[in-house]
């Protein structure tokens, strides 16, 4: 095996450039990144929230578990890209109650303020927890653009959304330009 120094592969004029061949494994360096899926974050909370009947309410997500690039803020709960392109998001909530059963519970994503997804739970009458999720892709400029995760119940009484990084999550990465 031997190995190659060189600054910059260019292909010729008009054409592609491939590396290896059909069944060839490619190997990166240690810490090398591919340029889609970066950035990413998931982001939870250990911290039991409680919100009002009627209100919708920004998830407080003040952990992480991973933030490639920096780009999930803690104390603001919301995720900045620094990257242009596509993402995907994925929010997962469960709440519990130990008054009156909410008749119903939602859970938001938003960007830049305005709903982009939601998740709608209307059938709360006997249960006395729910875990509810929702995912979506969005464009996002990577510089000004921003995702928030919203928590909503309406028409019962202490409801609290667990905690756990597991029960409360949000996560999300770019999946392309």
């Amino acid at each position: 095996m031997a190995t190659l120094f060189v600054d910059k592969i260019d292909p010729q004029s008009g054409t592609s450039l491939e590396i290896g061949s059909s069944g060839d494994t490619i190997t990166t360096a240690t810490g090398a990144k591919p340029s889609f899926l970066y950035p990413a974050f998931r982001a939870y909370t250990d911290t039991i929230q409680t919100t009002s009947d009627g209100v919708a309410t920004k998830a407080e997500l003040d952990l992480e578990t991973y933030d490639t690039d920096n780009c999930y803020d803690t104390s603001t709960y919301r995720f900045t890209p620094n990257v242009a392109g596509k993402y995907y998001f994925n929010w997962v909530a469960q709440d519990n109650y130990t008054g009156s059963a909410a008749t119903s519970v939602q859970i938001y994503i938003r960007k830049n303020g305005s709903d982009i997804a939601e998740s709608v739970d209307n059938s709360r009458s006997t249960n006395n927890h729910g875990t509810h999720t929702v995912s979506t892709t969005v464009e996002m400029n990577g510089s000004s653009d921003y995702v928030e995760f919203f928590l909503f119940y309406a028409g019962g009484s202490s409801v609290i959304w667990r905690n756990n990084s597991d029960r409360q999550f949000a996560e999300g990465f770019r999946i392309g330009t």
